[in-house]
C-alpha cells in the first residue's frame, strides 16, 4: 500500500473542495427501504447467533438500509445467502455495490471524486483516508467506541497501539482495522527433498548446512545452479529476515535490541548477507540469473531437468510443483525449508492490518454502519462472513468445515465460497473465523506451518508507526531513488568479482548522502510520538 501513497494525488484537489463543501454534517437521507419490510426483532433465543461480543441483535429498531462498495466478481451479491443473513441477525439490509478487481480503483477514483460516498467503503490508501476525513467525510471511529464494544476490546484495550499507529496527528482514527486473515507461514525457503534423500543430504538447520547442501548438489549436479530466484532485487528483502534486518518498512526496520529504526541496506548484517550470496554466486550456486529471471523460466529450472533444487517463494508452490509434474516424475516431492541466516528466523505476518482502509461515511447511517461493522468483528460475525450459516451451509467434522452443497467441487476455496454464498468479499471481512477453509492446509503447507511455530522461527514485528502528511511526503521523495540505487548496488557486489570493503564504504556514504538518514530520522521520530502515545 505504501507505495501507492500517491497514485491518486492529482484528483485530490477536486475531492477535497468537493467534500468540503458537503460536509456540513454530510447528513443524507437514509435510503428508502422496502416498503414490506417488518421492522427488527429481536431473536427468540439472545444466544442464536453466537457471541456477539457484547452487541445485542438486531441492531437497529427500524427497517435500515446501508450502501457498501466492495469487490466482487459476482453480480448478484443482494440476493446472497450473506446478504439475507446479515438483514435476518442485525435487522440492516446491505446493498452491496459490487465491481470487479479490474475495475474497482477506478470507479473508487470517480466516487470519492464526487463526494458521494456510499455508507461504507474500501481501498483508499491511509493518508488519502486520511485527508478525507479531516474534512469530516467519513468518521472519526474513536469517537463512537463506548457503543462499539469488539472494537473497543480489539483496538482499544487488548491493542493500544492501534489508534497511535492508524490514526491521525489528533488521535481520529478512520479506518477499521481488519484482523485475523493472515496465515501464519506463507513465504519462505523451499528445496527438493527428493533429491536431498537421494544424495543423502539432510535438511539444513543453520547457514553453514545451507552452503554445504548446495555444495552437494552441485557436486553431484556440475551443470545445475542449485538455488534459483525469481524475485528479482525482492530476494533481498526476503533474505534480511535471516539476517536480523527485515520488516514490513524494508529495507528500514527496527533494531529491537538498540529500540531505534535502521537503513537495512548500509548496515553491516546487510554486507554479511551481500558477501554470503557473492561466495554462492561465486562458486556456481547461485543462479547467475537470479536478477533477472521470468516466472516461466524459473519454474522450469524448479520442476524439470534438476537444473535447481532449493528457492524462496510462496507454500502454495509445493502442491502447485507437484500437481504440474507428477505425471512425468511421481516422485517429485518439494518441501518447506529451515530459515537461513544467523538469526533463524524467517519472517512474521501480522495479524492486524489497516490495508483495507474501511470507512464510514459520514451521513445519517453511520451509527447503523458502524455497529454492523462491530458485529463483523464479533466471532458471530467472523464465523458468518467466513464460513457461513452451520447447519445450513457448512457442518463441523472435527475441527475442519464442510459444506455439503458442494461435494461435487474439487476444491472449496474462499473464491468457492464468495461466489456461491457471498462470503470473503474484499472490503466487507474484518475478522476471521480460523476454522473456514482458507486456514485448511495440505500436510505440505501444514508442514510449513508447524516447522516455524514449533520452533518459533519469527524475527518480531516491527511497531506500526504513524507518519504526518510532511513526513509522508518526503519518505516518497526520498525512498524510491533510495531503494533503486541500493538495489543497483546490491547487484554489482555481488556480480562482480572486484567489488570488496572499498565499494561497501563508498556506498555507504553514497545511501546517506541520498537521504538514508532522513528516512530513519523520520521513522525515529514516529516512533518516539508512539512510545509517548501507549506509555
Amino acid at each position: 500500500m505504501t507505495k501507492k501513497w500517491f497514485r491518486m494525488a492529482l484528483v485530490f484537489t477536486l475531492i477535497i473542495s468537493v467534500l468540503a463543501a458537503c460536509s456540513g454534517g454530510n447528513k443524507e437521507a437514509a435510503p428508502e427501504t422496502d416498503g414490506e419490510t417488518a421492522p427488527p426483532t429481536a431473536p427468540a433465543d439472545p444466544d442464536q447467533y453466537g457471541d456477539t461480543g457484547g452487541l445485542a441483535l438486531p441492531l437497529v429498531d427500524k427497517p435500515t438500509t446501508i450502501n457498501w462498495m466492495v469487490v466482487s466478481e459476482k453480480t448478484n451479491l443482494n440476493d446472497s445467502l450473506l446478504a439475507k443473513e446479515i438483514e435476518k441477525r442485525t435487522g440492516i439490509k446491505v446493498n452491496f455495490q459490487a465491481y470487479s478487481s479490474a475495475t474497482f480503483q477506478d470507479k473508487l477514483k470517480v466516487t470519492v471524486a464526487s463526494g458521494k460516498l456510499p455508507d461504507i467503503i474500501h481501498g483508499l490508501t491511509p493518508p488519502e483516508l486520511k485527508k478525507i476525513g479531516k474534512q469530516k467525510a467519513v468518521v472519526a471511529i474513536n469517537e463512537y467506541v463506548d457503543m462499539l464494544p469488539n472494537f473497543k476490546r480489539m483496538y482499544v484495550d487488548e491493542n493500544p497501539w492501534v489508534i497511535p499507529s492508524y490514526g491521525d496527528e489528533s488521535g481520529n482514527i478512520y479506518t477499521w482495522p481488519v484482523a485475523n486473515i493472515n496465515r501464519d507461514v506463507n513465504h519462505g525457503f523451499l528445496y527438493r527433498k527428493d533429491i536431498f534423500d537421494e544424495l543423502g543430504i539432510k535438511e539444513w538447520t543453520n547457514t553453514d548446512e545451507f552452503y554445504q547442501a548446495l555444495k552437494k548438489l552441485k557436486e553431484a549436479y556440475p551443470d545445475s545452479y542449485p538455488y534459483a530466484s525469481k524475485t528479482k532485487e525482492h530476494i533481498f528483502r526476503d533474505w534480511a529476515f535471516g539476517w536480523g534486518i527485515g520488516g514490513a518498512n524494508y529495507p528500514t526496520y527496527y533494531d529491537e535490541t538498540a529500540k531505534v529504526w535502521k537503513y537495512a541496506t548500509i548496515q553491516p548484517e546487510h554486507k554479511e548477507m551481500l558477501d554470503f550470496m557473492k561466495k554462492l554466486y561465486n562458486e556456481g550456486l547461485l543462479d547467475p540469473e537470479f536478477m533477472t529471471d521470468t516466472d516461466d523460466s524459473w519454474t522450469a529450472k524448479m520442476t524439470s531437468g534438476n537444473k535447481s533444487f532449493v528457492t524462496y517463494d510462496w507454500i502454495g508452490r509445493l502442491d502447485l510443483f507437484y500437481n504440474q509434474v507428477k505425471d512425468q516424475n511421481p516422485n517429485y516431492d518439494l518441501r518447506y525449508g529451515n530459515p537461513v541466516g544467523p538469526t533463524g528466523n524467517g519472517k512474521t505476518i501480522e495479524s492486524i492490518t489497516n490495508g483495507f482502509s474501511i470507512a464510514v461515511a459520514n451521513n445519517d447511517n453511520k451509527e447503523a454502519a458502524l455497529k454492523l461493522l462491530d458485529y463483523l468483528t464479533s466471532p458471530s460475525g467472523a464465523t458468518l462472513v467466513t464460513m457461513g450459516v452451520e447447519g445450513e451451509t457448512f457442518k463441523m467434522e472435527g475441527d475442519k468445515a464442510v459444506y455439503p452443497e458442494l461435494t461435487d467441487v474439487p476444491l472449496v476455496d474462499i473464491s468457492v465460497l464468495e461466489d456461491r454464498y457471498g462470503l470473503w468479499l474484499q472490503g466487507l471481512y474484518v475478522n476471521s473465523d480460523k476454522r473456514s477453509v482458507y486456514f485448511n492446509y495440505t500436510e505440505k503447507e501444514q508442514e510449513a506451518q508447524d516447522k516455524l511455530l514449533n520452533g518459533n522461527k519469527f524475527e518480531p514485528l516491527d511497531p506500526v508507526v504513524n507518519f504526518t502528511d510532511d513526513e509522508t511526503a518526503t519518505i516518497a521523495e526520498i525512498q524510491t531513488s533510495l531503494k533503486k540505487l541500493a538495489d543497483e548496488f546490491n547487484a554489482k557486489y555481488i556480480l562482480n568479482k572486484n567489488y570488496g570493503d572499498a565499494e561497501w564504504q563508498q556506498w555507504q556514504a553514497q545511501a546517506e548522502k541520498q537521504g538514508a538518514k532522513q528516512i530513519v530520522d523520520i521513522f525515529n521520530a514516529a516512533q518516539k510520538r508512539l512510545d509517548e502515545a501507549t506509555k
